[in-house]
């Protein structure tokens, strides 16, 4: 008989106990994630759910900063903010003309009575501050009715606020500019952050700013162009903070902790006041002078702008920069322009000495019937081009061609002539007396024709990499927003061969260059050498004047050519015959220019061109002079520099910089 062995119960409770310790096991892991995760809140997340906690608990209202002040040389406000008490209106859907007419004599009244009665708004400025039109803002914007209330003002409203729905008196920042503007166009002027906040990228990339006190307001005034938008950040200082303690229904429970603003610091230019306003006299002068001049005594009765830079050779520093005309730039005020003072002013608001600007002709027909603020440089070219034709071994200091007043290019029956200036014929001439009497001739025989001669096509990579080590063609470096590297146009399909390309570049008539890239090329010539950054500030302080940060000269490039090559370009500036320095108390180099370039249907349009550097001996500040439509350098262009030398020796001296 066989015993029956049953195995089922220790297999039964060797299951329960595997299950029992597996229990345990994911347990004990649950537990430890757990336990894991609390200390994660606790002393990783805590702080970061803490703020959260905090800024749910709060509301945060934002106090604008004051911004900096703009300074000349001297400490003399450029540009400055004022804090004011402004009345501002919304519109709402519906509001009529005839609503708004009565309203705006009862505020004419109320401006007379407890105001300035003698600059009291009249009910038709009122109404132009509503914007019925829709001319500045969306109906959304509340319209800026006058600023600088009184305090008599201010009580008024506050005591009669039901009767004035949609108006509100808000503190803010007015940017005010010299009542005798000077240095526009640098300074640059203010537009409200809501309009440019999706145009410019510099305040695009700021709409994820975390900071509360480095966030932008929409209604806040920021730089729009020139100084006030490339220096925005050192300008604005930073937000003050209102931060309220608020219930679970978002109602204020107590009252706020205050942060205050942090004023922006201010700018000390290197722009001389009284340098700076004598150059823009003198080019307004002299745009009125060539135009009522007879064309056959040197007029240009189609002068209309002019532009002028002034910098120092060692350091770089502007003194003086001119685009003229100008305009106020008050009209700016609050951020904002009207259509009148827009359409008044459009063709004067750009920088014509960094960038294309157009003479202020209504018709885009005749606008394009004259020269824009980047022309060719003429016979300001020519010592450059001796210094590479010298350099790349063309001719030496004392070669000598004979100019008959004509030079032939070209294959064999389809020669192309290039001729001096009025046919002149100079006879034997050698480099020096190739640039006293700015010879074509010698230009395109001795350099274009040669260069190409030596490289062909690569000759046209050659030249335009002496061009830019002088800055012609290539960013000056001084930062300011939009400015233009200027036109290369000896590799344009106009040009026509390599060959032809260069030669008509030998003598000016293929780049067209700014203002401020032809005063650091005539600096650099006058250091021998050395490209300086142009600067336009220096120095930043604060409030107290303390100094935050000083600039220094800063070297782009040197350039190294024998000094024979130098003297001998210098040997021929010296002797170029030009107006307006005859009693001149100082030495100096110099060269004139008048640049052709066709304009619509005009041919052959001539624009005033000059550079020049003083004194000889240690050359202090380089000038550059451009007149389109000005004709011949000498006479449309040269008798501004000289008051612009004037000046710099009057206030800061020319000889060992002193008065």
């Amino acid at each position: 008989m066989q015993t029956e062995v049953n195995t089922e119960q220790p297999r039964s409770r060797g299951g329960f106990a595997f299950r029992v310790q597996l229990y345990f096991v994911v347990v004990f892991v649950l537990f430890s994630m757990l336990i894991l995760r609390l200390a994660t809140l606790q002393f990783v997340e805590g702080p970061k759910l803490r703020e959260q906690f905090e800024n749910a608990s709060t509301s945060k209202v934002k106090i604008p900063p004051i911004r900096g002040d703009i300074l000349d040389s001297e400490g003399n406000k450029i540009a400055y903010s004022t804090s004011t008490q402004s009345l501002y209106f919304t519109l709402e859907r519906g509001f009529t003309k005839e609503e708004a007419q009565q309203l705006a004599l009862k505020l004419q009244q109320i401006f007379i009575d407890y105001g300035d009665p003698s600059g009291a708004m009249t009910a038709k400025d009122i109404v132009k501050q509503m914007d019925l039109k829709f001319a500045q803002n969306t109906i959304a914007v509340p319209r800026r009715i006058k600023t600088g209330l009184t305090n008599q003002e201010i009580a008024y409203f506050a005591e009669h606020r039901d009767q004035f729905k949609g108006f509100e008196v808000i503190e803010e920042a007015v940017r005010n500019y010299a009542s005798d503007p000077l240095a526009v166009q640098l300074v640059g002027y203010l537009k409200k952050y809501r309009g440019v906040k999706d145009v410019l990228d510099v305040y695009e990339a700021k709409r994820s700013e975390e900071d509360a006190r480095l966030q932008y307001l929409d209604d806040e005034d920021v730089g729009y162009d020139g100084l006030e938008l490339m220096y925005q950040d050192v300008l604005r200082g930073k937000n003050g903070l209102k931060i309220y303690p608020v219930n679970a229904r978002d109602e204020i429970i107590g009252e706020p902790d205050i942060t205050a603003p942090e004023r922006g610091h201010n700018l000390v230019l290197t722009i001389n006041s009284t340098v700076q306003r004598k150059t823009e006299q003198a080019i307004m002068n002299q745009l009125e002078k060539l135009r009522n001049t007879p064309a056959s005594q040197h007029g240009a009765p189609y002068a209309r702008t002019g532009y002028a830079v002034a910098m120092e050779v060692a350091t770089g520093k502007i003194i003086a920069m001119a685009s003229m005309p100008d305009y106020d730039p008050n009209v700016w005020k609050g951020g904002r322009i009207s259509s009148e003072d827009m359409k008044r002013t459009q063709f004067f608001q750009g920088n014509g000495t960094i960038r294309q600007n157009y003479a202020p002709y209504e018709s885009q027909e005749e606008r394009d019937r004259h020269p824009p603020s980047l022309v060719f440089l003429g016979s300001t070219q020519k010592p450059l081009s001796i210094l590479v034709g010298l350099n790349e071994g063309l001719f030496t200091t004392g070669t000598t061609i004979q100019d008959n007043g004509i030079f032939y290019f070209g294959r064999k029956g389809h020669e192309v002539s290039v001729r001096n200036a009025s046919g002149a014929a100079n006879g034997r001439i050698d480099p020096a007396k190739a640039l006293a009497k700015s010879s074509n001739v010698f230009m395109s025989q001795m350099i274009g024709n040669e260069l190409y001669k030596k490289y062909q096509r690569k000759g046209l990579d050659v030249w335009d990499s002496y061009m830019k080590q002088f800055g012609l063609g290539a960013p000056t470096g001084s930062g300011l927003p939009n400015e233009h590297n200027g036109i290369v146009g000896y590799y344009d399909k106009e040009a026509g061969s390599a060959q032809a390309a260069l030669i008509y570049a030998s003598f000016g008539q293929q780049g067209r260059y700014t203002t401020l890239q032809l005063a650091q090329y005539a600096a650099t010539l006058a250091s021998r050498g050395t490209r300086m950054k142009p600067q336009f500030v220096d120095r930043i302080v604060d409030g107290e004047g303390k100094v935050i940060q000083g600039f220094k000269p800063e070297v782009m490039n040197q350039v190294d050519f024998p000094e024979a090559y130098w003297d001998e370009v210098f040997q021929g500036m010296a002797q170029v015959k030009v107006q307006g320095f005859e009693d001149a108390s100082y030495s100096f180099y110099r060269k004139t220019g008048t640049s052709q370039q066709d304009a619509g249907n005009r041919k052959k349009v001539e624009n005033a061109v000059f550079i020049a550097f003083a004194p000889q001996k240690n050359p202090k500040l380089a000038v550059a002079v451009v007149v389109p439509d000005g004709g011949y350098g000498g006479y449309g262009a040269a008798p501004i520099a000289r008051q612009i030398f004037d000046a710099y020796d009057e206030e800061i001296g020319l000889q060992n910089g002193t008065k």
